[in-house]
């Protein structure tokens, strides 16, 4: 949030994101202050040990951080219930989806393990896939962005992944890719992974059908990407009525 910027008026739904190894929040802004402008509040934290200015660096606090993502919730919860937050009055926290890169997809992945006490609706998993938490075998839509050849996460750690889902699950691959060039502007695939990331969203956590009917478009560049799914509703063409 942008000290002193408008609040704009209603509430909207949360995407809690969660950065990789060594990273920061603001490192991810291109992606999250666009996911914003399209309608939803992003709350990103800056992980305690594995964040770029972690006093204590760790790389296996990861496997705390689906708990303290949980936390965090839990937080963000009672803030919609405190009277006058300027902040929680803005938030539909049973509107949420969590997402991440990384060491950050990892720990989004981790959310969704069996027994967690708040629903989440669907989540994103950039350029991650391991377990961190216990098996994970989501039954919310499930998204899933990877580079054909990242070679810190390689791609079939993603696709196992997405197989291992139950529910609706959806793969994008950037053709040639590593680990995350693709989020930054003006770099080849950010423009379908901004626009099928945020279709994906409208589609999941506003009931957006027509974000829906625009996946398959808005992930596909021949040469560049491509986009399997599995279980993913069949979005109705509306019909278009002509004038005489």
């Amino acid at each position: 949030m942008r000290p002193g910027a408008p609040f704009a008026a209603g509430r909207f739904p949360v995407v809690l994101y969660s950065h990789g190894l060594r990273s920061l929040p603001a490192l991810h802004a291109a992606l999250t202050s666009r996911w914003a402008a399209a309608g939803f509040v992003v709350v990103a934290p800056a992980y305690p040990r594995t964040n770029q200015r972690a006093r204590s660096y760790t790389r296996d606090d990861v496997r705390n951080q689906p708990a303290d993502a949980w936390r965090l919730i839990r937080h963000l919860v009672r803030l919609g219930a405190r009277p006058g937050d300027p902040l929680g009055a803005h938030m539909d926290v049973d509107r949420l989806a969590a997402a991440g890169h990384s060491a950050g997809g990892h720990t989004t992945l981790g959310m969704f393990a069996s027994g967690q006490p708040w629903p989440v609706r669907a989540g994103i998993v950039i350029a991650g896939g391991r377990t961190v938490a216990g098996l994970s075998r989501p039954l919310a839509p499930m998204l899933f962005v990877h580079g054909s050849a990242d070679r810190i996460v390689p791609e079939p750690i993603g696709r196992a992944a997405y197989a291992r889902c139950l529910g609706p699950a959806a793969f994008l691959s950037l053709t040639g890719q590593g680990h995350g060039e693709y989020l930054t502007p003006g770099r080849p695939g950010f423009a379908q992974v901004l626009a099928t990331t945020t279709d994906f969203l409208r589609w999941t956590l506003y009931a957006d059908r027509a974000a829906l009917h625009r996946l398959p478009a808005d992930a596909t560049a021949p040469g560049l990407t491509t986009f399997t799914t599995r279980a993913l509703p069949v979005p109705v063409p509306v019909p278009v009525t002509r004038r005489s």
